[in-house]
């Protein structure tokens, strides 16, 4: 759930306006196409990086804040359509603000697209508690079932982590964060114990594989995912061992989606369309449809950067603050996504998905 926060003085601010959706032209539509031969075309596929080779469900663990903005539902319908597809298993869906009522928003999702049992985390009280003001989880919880009611029905996520981490086969898994790094810098301070002889640390470095963070700005900036809990995110960005691919806030912002889901009167009784519905027309700013910072994680942590998406390798810097700049180097194991088509390609991808229905 990102939004870009006021910079210190030293730096500008930037502002949160739509930009108006550019004609899409013959190149795009052409880098379209190519985008949904590689969703739908396990051959064409095998032709871009994927984050664990060709062909082979990733097993993947999505931590979202789902709550304060809603493109944390868009990312998480793009999950499940992926998972549909085969090309990933959802391994646990983690949330890393503690809410009343987020494990069974969560819940609710994974059970409309025919996956109840996905285990779910709550992370602990040092997490942010936030809301989303559009209401949205109210109308879900109201409308959609769920087999959990509260937050206590729902596993401790560090836990959690622990669990699914211990049985996955070395260096397999990928983890997606579309919120707060919470989680994460919780895992890396456990210790030995019953679940696994390892400590938080070496659990990550023998089982994860690649982490993709919606946070940041770059160059710079002041992101709500990372301002939102700093130490969380200053611990990862200096002491997570795999490979780390940030999806900054310049990346999603100017993908605007939803609105042909919106407008789509085949598809009914949807908890993705509800939210969109409700919350697209309370501000100006989504008339476009809304920014789409977390689908982009979701769609290269399981579909790879490649073509639409270019990496610049460094390290993110991390202010105590919560504002972030960027070193460039090309021996560190973190980089940064760069558009390299228009945002506009990705936009329709990213629309496509969104309509997915249950299987």
């Amino acid at each position: 759930m990102p939004k870009l926060l006021p910079l210190p003085i030293a730096l500008p601010i930037l502002a949160r306006t739509p930009a108006p959706t550019p004609t899409l032209a013959r190149p795009a539509v052409q880098a379209l196409f190519v985008s949904l031969a590689l969703f739908a075309c396990p051959a064409a596929r095998a032709q871009s990086p994927t984050p664990a080779g060709a062909q082979h469900a990733i097993p993947i663990i999505f931590d979202t804040d789902m709550g304060p903005d809603y493109d944390d539902v868009g990312a998480i319908a793009l999950l499940h359509a992926f998972a549909d597809s085969g090309k990933c298993t959802i391994l646990a869906t983690m949330a890393s603000n503690r809410y009343e009522g987020v494990a069974a928003v969560l819940n609710v999702f994974n059970t409309y697209f025919h996956r109840p049992d996905i285990p779910i985390g709550v992370p602990g009280g040092n997490a942010p508690d936030i809301r989303d003001k559009q209401h949205w989880t109210d109308s879900l919880l109201a409308n959609y079932p769920h087999a959990i009611n509260q937050n206590t029905d729902a596993n401790y996520a560090v836990t959690l982590y622990r669990k699914v981490l211990a049985k996955q086969p070395d260096h397999s898994v990928v983890i997606v964060t579309v919120g707060f790094l919470t989680n994460l810098a919780d895992l890396l301070e456990t210790n030995p114990d019953d679940i696994s002889p390892l400590d938080g640390l070496e659990l990550a470095k023998k089982k994860v594989r690649l982490l993709v963070s919606m946070a940041g700005a770059f160059p710079r900036g002041k992101e709500f995912n990372i301002n939102r809990d700093v130490s969380a995110a200053l611990a990862v960005s200096k002491d997570w061992p795999s490979p780390i691919i940030y999806s900054g806030f310049e990346i999603g912002k100017r993908i605007k989606c939803g609105l042909p889901l919106v407008n789509n009167n085949t598809i009914q009784h949807d908890p993705v369309k509800d939210v969109f519905r409700i919350s697209i027309p309370q501000s100006p700013e989504d008339a476009q449809g809304r920014s789409s910072w977390d689908e982009t994680a979701v769609l290269v942590a399981i579909n790879g950067y490649a073509p639409w998406y270019s990496l610049r390798h460094g390290h993110i810097v991390i202010d105590t603050f919560g504002s972030n700049t960027w070193e460039d180097s090309m021996d560190e194991k973190q980089s940064h996504l760069v558009e390299a088509l228009p945002a506009t390609t990705v936009q329709h991808l990213i629309d496509h998905l969104m309509m997915h229905q249950p299987q």
